[in-house]
């Protein structure tokens, strides 16, 4: 669909446009507004949207008008297990599912639909990024979807995919921000640490007694590298870990429901020992872990621990089913140990006794 073969837009629906491009797709609403101008504008009985949440690393629904969200909030979506939103997105373009659509949904949500509809996806799609898609239908004895509600509801995807890409391109500058920061200090490092360390070593490593002087200044030069050292250390290492609009102990939850065959439980601690502010990197830890365990062993268990002792938040994921000798560290527990060290807490992982593997991550904690 192009635009010069294009209806024309209402004005309603071009204040909906300029709305949905200026306000953050991270604000209160943001996609239940979206869904409830979706019914209104192209006359849709019910809409929901979902995409990809990069934090999570999962499909999730974001919003709804006419259907209560929270029955999605377990949801594992898939395009395998929604074809039509599968197809939607393949061919950028909105696609209509005329009748029985049981079959275009996982199987739980089939009695949504108990009789006939027509159902569009739309989708949130900008070149080179499938955001995800806009679900909404209508009874089958309303009106056939034409041209003019297509284009609208294409449009609407189009607008919706470029204000979370321009969240994306926002938080990728802030990411080469940090790099850069990080560069800068290696830099400092080298040339404030470690050439004058450097110069210390040469004095020393020189043929005779040092003099008193030059003693005296060997170890000012120490005392001086290493203030600039802590000074220098005192900046964040690793990336910051995102917000999340969940919890660790409901991510256990969700992870046990979605992989069943792992024996995932929470075997000690409750939501109130994870302190709010750590919640995005114990969320972090817990993924790793947990698909750290699925990858490299044959678990019969995963047993998830929570703790806050004194003065320190403790989370420990441990897992049977471990045989043969395990490699190195995966890159996401590395970015993960370096997300605990901006923290002042440290991620640790081993095999603990024979055929049992632990992650257990460890961050001073006063609240």
């Amino acid at each position: 669909m192009t635009t010069s073969d294009a209806p024309a837009v209402g004005v309603e629906a071009l204040e909906l446009f300029v709305e949905v491009l200026s306000v953050s797709e991270h604000g209160t609403g943001f996609y239940d507004r979206l869904s409830e101008a979706v019914c209104r504008l192209a006359h849709m009985r019910r809409a929901i949207i979902f995409r990809y949440d990069e934090a999570l690393r999962r499909v999730r629904a974001v919003g709804a008008h006419g259907l209560r969200l929270e029955q999605f909030a377990d949801a594992h979506v898939t395009v395998e297990s929604a074809p039509i939103a599968a197809q939607a997105l393949r061919s950028d373009r909105v696609v209509e599912v005329v009748g029985d659509v049981a079959e275009e949904f996982p199987r739980e949500y089939a009695g949504l639909f108990p009789e006939p509809v027509r159902l569009v996806c739309a989708p949130m799609a900008a070149p080179g990024r499938d955001v995800g898609v806009i679900l909404a239908d209508r009874l089958l004895a309303a009106p056939e979807v034409d041209d003019a509600e297509r284009y609208l509801l294409w449009t609407l995807g189009k607008a919706a995919a470029l204000a979370s890409v321009a969240g994306m391109f926002a938080r990728q500058a802030e990411e080469s921000t940090q790099l850069q920061h990080r560069i800068d200090l290696a830099r400092e490092i080298h040339e404030g640490v470690i050439q004058r360390l450097f110069g210390v070593s040469m004095a020393l490593d020189g043929e005779g007694d040092l003099a008193a002087d030059a003693r005296r200044r060997c170890a000012a030069e120490t005392q001086s590298a290493l203030t600039d050292l802590r000074s220098a250390l005192q900046r964040p290492l690793g990336r910051t870990p995102r917000a999340t609009q969940t919890t660790l102990i409901a991510e256990v939850d969700r992870l046990a429901r979605l992989h069943p065959e792992l024996g995932l439980h929470l075997e000690s601690g409750d939501a109130s020992d994870v302190p709010p502010g750590l919640e995005p990197l114990a969320q972090s830890v817990l993924s790793e872990a947990v698909r750290n365990a699925g990858k490299h062993a044959r678990p019969t268990w995963v047993a998830v621990r929570v703790a806050r002792e004194p003065g320190t938040f403790v989370l420990s994921v441990t897992n049977d089913g471990v045989s043969g000798r395990r490699g190195r560290a995966g890159m996401g527990l590395r970015l993960a140990a370096l997300e605990a060290l901006q923290t002042g807490g440290v991620v640790e992982f081993g095999e603990r006794t024979p055929g049992t593997w632990q992650v257990r991550l460890v961050v001073p904690y006063d609240g």
